[in-house]
């Protein structure tokens, strides 16, 4: 059973980097006034953290047999199942409410209506000012067509189901070894 834990902690592990993966790649600083995160990074680096040293703790329980490595195992993951359910938690908000419409343009006040450039997500405010484009400034800085939506929102949905079932298999698979079931 110990190794059965084992497995599904990797399968979790792989599913939880792969949902780490998809936050950071459409986590942008620069856009959170759109659509704020409502996973703070603490809370899923602490999920991160904690889930890779329980990992290797197990790893050292498998190794050496001692009961103290078991018993640290089940501590550690009992942060790592906190900050799960509370990314959980907030998850789920995100996931059921709807994005956010692209905001109304506001144009400048020191530039004409009739020519109405949007300005790129690199180019500063500041370099517009004073000559150049004519802008359009977007409230929220949400560009023209595009629903404002936290990073969490690109979720799978079965990548979240899957990686929450396997976590708790490995939770229960480890609680089982601690308590003697099913043998060493």
């Amino acid at each position: 059973m110990p190794v059965v834990a084992l497995i599904t902690w990797i399968v979790t592990a792989l599913g939880g980097l792969y949902l780490l993966a998809i936050w950071l790649i459409e986590y942008d600083p620069d856009f959170q006034r759109a659509a704020a995160t409502r996973l703070p990074v603490p809370v899923i680096s602490g999920h991160v953290l904690f889930a890779i040293g329980g990992l290797a703790v197990w790893l050292m329980y498998l190794i050496t047999d001692e009961d103290l490595f078991a018993y640290a195992t089940v501590a550690i993951l009992a942060f790592v199942a906190t900050f799960g359910l509370t990314m959980a938690v907030r998850w789920i908000s995100v996931y059921r409410n709807a994005p956010l419409p692209p905001r109304r343009a506001v144009l400048s006040a020191t530039q004409p209506a009739i020519a109405e450039v949007a300005r790129d997500p690199w180019t500063p405010r500041e370099s517009y000012a004073g000559g150049g484009s004519p802008e359009i400034l977007y409230s929220d800085q949400v560009r023209p067509g595009e629903l404002a939506v936290p990073p969490e929102r690109h979720f799978p949905l079965s990548v979240v189901i899957g990686h929450g079932l396997f976590a708790l298999a490995t939770i229960v698979l480890v609680v089982l070894t601690l308590l003697g079931v099913g043998g060493s």
